[in-house]
């Protein structure tokens, strides 16, 4: 059995084959377009044979989308990938950096309202806006290569809670835990708060008050800053938070 027909069963791709052959042909007409921006640049004049002549590819259109998908859905390594269609790791790697930019210039779709899709953050809002939409923000990392030595800023990757190297996104749901949008990309490092407030979401237009679910924001209402919900402190600290530095030394439980 080819690698085709392993990896584009629903189990590999969490896509049906109906709506995976309509993706494939929904992405064909950018990727030949991106694909033939790129060559003229390269080439710096217009093509002078036809089209389909030279080289063919290793990995034809259709396989490179679905090594994509399944790259997104389970971290696979590439090279890993690379043992099942029989070619080059880069091969792959250059696959997965030309598709993964065309599905996310789709968007993201939003239950329930076919046609309708988030692209940017402001879409979000407006959409929390307009249909009253209470939002809730939670933070995911996601395991990546190391950045090559005496790099500024690698340091920056290296995540505290994985002991990773690592790239946090910010994923945006629904009251009902339903993906909205996903987005604003920063180094694991890096706090949750610290990256809504850098995308500006603390500004007064995106007003955040404390949610219900420990460990995630949530925009709902009027709300002064960012903030984030937590179980509170213990009854024990709460207590000693009230006596003078030394009598919490001394009175420090067992």
């Amino acid at each position: 059995m080819c690698a085709r027909a392993v990896l584009s069963h629903r189990i590999c791709t969490r896509i049906p084959a109906r709506l995976l052959a309509r993706l494939i042909a929904e992405l064909a007409d950018p990727w030949c377009g991106q694909r033939e921006s790129r060559s003229r640049v390269r080439r710096g004049r217009e093509r002078l044979r036809a089209v389909g002549a030279g080289p063919s590819h290793e990995l034809v259109f259709v396989d490179r989308v679905i090594a994509t998908l399944v790259v997104l859905r389970f971290q696979l390594p590439h090279a890993a990938l690379a043992v099942f269609y029989g070619v080059d790791r880069s091969t792959i790697t250059r696959a997965v950096h030309e598709i993964r930019p065309l599905l996310a210039a789709r968007g993201f779709a939003v239950p329930g309202r076919p046609g309708l899709r988030l692209r940017t953050l402001c879409d979000v809002f407006a959409y929390a806006a307009a249909e009253g939409v209470e939002l809730r923000i939670d933070g995911t990392e996601v395991q990546v290569r190391r950045p090559k030595a005496h790099r500024p800023g690698r340091r920056a990757f290296v995540s505290g809670k994985k002991k990773q190297n690592t790239k946090k996104a910010t994923v945006f749901g629904d009251a009902a835990g339903r993906l909205l949008f996903a987005g604003v990309f920063r180094p694991g490092r890096q706090h949750d708060v610290t990256a809504l407030r850098t995308d500006g979401i603390d500004d007064p237009a995106h007003p955040v008050s404390p949610g219900q679910s420990q460990g995630r924001l949530r925009i709902s209402g009027p709300g002064p800053r960012l903030s984030r919900p937590g179980p509170g402190p213990t009854p024990q600290a709460a207590h000693n938070s009230h006596r003078p530095r030394e009598n919490r030394l001394r009175h420090r439980p067992p």
